[in-house]
């Protein structure tokens, strides 16, 4: 398997399915890494442009196997005012699959999915990880139901309305690990978050639902640090040898960056992925190492991009793409700069 470099340029190379592990890549970072798949959107499919989740995956010594729901001629097609590319069907995606099967290199430890704009294409995928599950029951999957976003206090979403009803009733039961912001919580349960107790319920309904982990990314609930922190909250049930199980909560507060970033929820994902690898039934820690490490890139990023604008400038979209490569080190091992709270 070949995966992402990381002195290459930001131009990682066309989309692909890629099979078979990789001399150079085995053992790098890990003893034992674990191999990878990737189902994902255009932002989310690093393979097919660079993209944060791939290269990070890779970065912990994962085997990435790696596909695409668009082929877009730009990174994302988030702040760019054009993009030119073909939207991958659900019987492409099928044969892509079925391409793996022949090869014998369809047995993987992680699932990791995003965004995508067709239901049967995502239906498609449910198929793919129930198969992956049945040959490998202790397989994680890691969805990050991209639907949409609150601005200034209201929700849109930016997919089309029938991936609700598959994401709640196909995808989110089959998932391990969800990542959706408060919007795209409150679309999965039916049920509006005002309150951090309002949060912590509808993470029960989503837990109910299927997924052990469910972590609220982001959320308008105020700080008592002020308007300039982000809260985000997470939620981990662990299930004991004797039937009891415990849930753990936790709540991080983040220092808003101001700037429009685009693949941000991608590396969350991934990293997240990664932490909770190492630290499987610690939540605090994993989200803490997710977390400082996002502070961290973006940090860099937007220094970077007003740099390059120059005083007195708003960076560009261009400007403004994650400097994933130049933040190998932060990504591989964080600082930790913000602190979970355990509730």
């Amino acid at each position: 398997m070949v995966r992402p470099g990381w002195g290459l340029p930001s131009q990682w190379g066309p989309p692909c399915f890629l099979g078979g592990p990789s001399p150079r890549s085995r053992g790098d970072h890990c003893p034992d890494p674990s191999r990878l798949q990737m189902l994902c959107g255009c932002r989310l499919a690093v393979c097919l442009m660079p993209d944060p989740a791939s290269p990070c995956a890779s970065c912990f010594g994962c085997h990435v196997t790696r596909g695409h729901s668009e082929w877009l001629a730009w990174v994302d097609t988030g702040g760019y005012p054009h993009w030119k590319g073909q939207v991958l069907s659900s019987n492409e995606l099928h044969t892509l699959y079925e391409g793996l099967q022949l090869n014998s290199v369809n047995q993987y430890d992680y699932v990791l999915t995003g965004y995508t704009r067709d239901k049967s294409f995502l239906a498609m995928v449910v198929d793919i990880v129930k198969e992956l599950k049945q040959q490998n029951s202790r397989l994680v999957y890691v969805c990050d139901p991209v639907m949409g976003d609150k601005r200034n206090g209201e929700g849109s979403m930016y997919v089309p309305e029938d991936l609700l009803p598959v994401y709640k009733d196909k995808v989110v039961p089959v998932a391990d690990i969800i990542t959706p912001n408060q919007f795209e919580a409150e679309l999965l349960s039916g049920r509006k978050i005002r309150t951090q107790e309002e949060a912590l319920a509808v993470m029960d309904m989503l837990h109910a639902m299927g997924p052990d982990t469910v972590v609220i990314t982001s959320s308008d609930l105020p700080s008592p640090r002020g308007g300039d922190y982000l809260i985000a909250l997470g939620s981990q049930r662990t299930r004991h040898p004797d039937g009891s199980v415990v849930t753990e909560r936790i709540r991080m507060e983040m220092l808003k960056v101001d700037a429009d970033f685009v693949g941000t929820g991608d590396l969350f994902a991934a990293m997240l992925l990664a932490w909770t690898h190492k630290h499987p039934n610690n939540l605090k820690v994993a989200c803490e190492k997710t977390v400082s490490a996002m502070h961290h890139v973006l940090q860099r990023t937007i220094k970077c991009a007003k740099a390059q604008a120059g005083e007195g400038q708003r960076p560009s979209p261009a400007q403004l793409e994650l400097r994933m490569v130049q933040s190998k080190a932060d990504i591989e091992n964080p600082e930790i700069v913000v602190q979970a709270t355990v509730l």
